[in-house]
């Protein structure tokens, strides 16, 4: 034991002499670190890829899981089944005031996103030179990437609150002085980011990841803004630029991962293994990539709640347990309204088909040999949400985790399904009915739905058929407040049982208040309030 003190102390006593006679010892030397300055290719690359997971966010959030409903109840979609939390006063709108926490965390979240690409674009455009590692046509790249993921937030923000304070460059120090810009100076901003995107982003099949976004992304966005603006022939031409793409087509024929299993063509492209281009779904425009974190470290960046927001709880129910061929654990704090269920589709729309909308049940649990197979009775207050309806299109199950708290499945978040609705929009607002009926059969003779003439074609058959194809995708409340139809569409959703129907909707839910934090915050500037709060 004391030979092991004596070489310790001698140890001690040498590392003293060095450094005592060596002051050099104390030097800090940068061996690895942080930055937060973007100067080079690899900072450049790492803001861009976190302004996908700051996107990323709105759709894997879960603390609240009433933030998915937000978007969908007190429209003309489907009613709130078990509301709980955010989702409250997006139907109960004489509830909805300027603290709501919704408003506030919309405008957070987006201009978060504005702030991060506002530091790619400045550097790009302020100190490109400084830049060595990179061409030109790179730089421009970079650039166009930000300006996307820029005006994808700024024509949120204006599609949900008019007129918003414009930030171009990045902020060094606080400030209490905005003010709202006039919306058409916000439609100018967004419009000149996206034109830049469409120029210079890259081709579909030639993006750096297939998850990055594309020149037909950009399109796809820019078409929306134009219909939201009323510029409706550059609306057609930026659908046109997409649609003609020969790297894009409708999906008609099975294909993927259950192919050779029952279901149609429409269904394959929602199944997990599927929805990737380079999974077979050439039909897809963007689709954020979202793995499983105990399969891909990083993979999502929440536990993503589609499943269990849009799914039926019928494992609450003796007989039933989770399946894949159910799609998995859901909770259905929301519901497909009578009007989609039961009015909406015709019999043979594939749309319709036992395999993009579940519903009919059969108890399936091994262990209760008396009920197994036989069917589920439909009937009673289990069909609000246990056994009611709901779209496959969030279906996903793994053995590993039958509790299935995140869901772990891809986002498709834009398609060329949605291209030839946004088309028909686009055509009908300047009279081209037949072009219009044009479009809308594309998708259809797809479906196997009858075929519809220009005598059949207005705004509100548009609308219906968006629910058609994109029930489930489409945030159907920004759908509504940009075609400005919110209040009249809301009449559709008759028949809700009591507690769960609209009530107070009038013309100034067509906008959110202005977050009532950040007026207050506002102590120099005069941030307006939207009218009606």
């Amino acid at each position: 034991m004391m030979k092991k003190y004596t070489i310790y102390f001698v140890m001690l006593w040498s590392f003293g002499f060095i450094t005592s006679c060596n002051e050099s010892f104390l030097d800090e030397k940068d061996i690895d670190s942080y930055s937060t300055d973007i100067n080079d290719k690899l900072s450049l690359q790492a803001a861009l890829l976190g302004l996908y997971q700051q996107a990323s966010i709105a759709y894997t959030r879960d603390w609240n899981q009433g933030w998915l409903c937000v978007w969908q109840v007190g429209t003309d979609v489907v009613w709130p089944t078990q509301p709980a939390g955010w989702e409250n006063p997006f139907y109960l709108y004489n509830t909805l005031t300027s603290d709501n926490v919704v408003a506030s965390t919309i405008w957070t979240m987006d201009y978060n996103i504005i702030e991060n690409a506002n530091n790619v674009i400045y550097t790009i455009e302020t100190r490109g030179d400084e830049i060595t590692d990179m061409t030109e046509e790179e730089k421009m790249a970079f650039n166009a990437e930000a300006k996307f993921f820029r005006a994808r937030a700024y024509n949120e923000l204006a599609t949900l609150f008019g007129g918003i304070p414009i930030v171009t460059e990045p902020i060094r120090e606080p400030r209490f002085d905005f003010v709202r810009a006039s919306l058409d100076e916000v439609n100018v901003l967004v419009e000149e980011d996206l034109l830049y995107a469409v120029e210079y982003l890259a081709p579909i099949d030639e993006t750096e990841h297939e998850q990055r976004v594309s020149s037909a992304a950009a399109s796809q966005l820019l078409a929306k803004v134009y219909l939201r603006t009323g510029q409706n022939a550059l609306a057609e031409e930026q659908c046109n630029l997409v649609i003609s793409n020969p790297n894009l087509f409708l999906i008609t024929e099975r294909y993927g991962v259950q192919s050779g299993e029952p279901g149609d063509a429409f269904s394959d492209m929602f199944l997990v293994g599927n929805q990737r281009r380079s999974q077979g779904n050439k039909e897809a425009i963007w689709v954020l990539e979202n793995e499983n974190p105990a399969d891909v470290r990083g993979g999502s960046s929440g536990s993503p709640q589609q499943r269990r927001v849009w799914g039926a709880g019928y494992h609450n129910i003796n007989g039933l347990i989770p399946a894949d061929s159910l799609g998995g654990r859901g909770i259905s704090r929301m519901r497909l309204n009578n009007w989609v269920l039961y009015d909406l589709y015709e019999e043979e729309d594939m749309r319709n088909s036992k395999y993009n909308i579940h519903r009919k049940f059969r108890y399936n649990d091994p262990n209760l040999p008396e009920l197994y197979g036989q069917d589920v009775p439909y009937e009673g207050f289990d069909t609000l949400y246990r056994i009611n309806p709901y779209t496959m299109k969030w279906g996903q199950y793994d053995d590993r985790d039958v509790f299935g708290y995140g869901m772990w499945k891809d986002f498709i978040l834009m398609r060329l399904g949605e291209t030839y609705l946004l088309k028909a929009e686009a055509q009908f607002k300047q009279g081209d009915l037949s072009g219009a009926a044009t479009s809308i059969n594309a998708l259809r003779n797809r479906a196997n739905a009858p075929m519809v003439a220009a005598s059949d074609i207005n705004l509100d058959f548009i609308l219906d058929e968006r629910v058609r194809e994109l029930i489930g995708e489409e945030n159907r409340r920004m759908e509504l407040m940009r075609t400005g139809t919110l209040l009249d569409r809301v009449n559709l959703n008759y028949g809700a049982p009591e507690g769960m129907q609209v009530q107070g909707l009038t013309s100034t839910h067509t906008l959110f208040p202005i977050p009532l934090t950040e007026i207050q915050l506002n102590k120099d500037g005069n941030l307006e309030q939207n009218p009606g709060y």
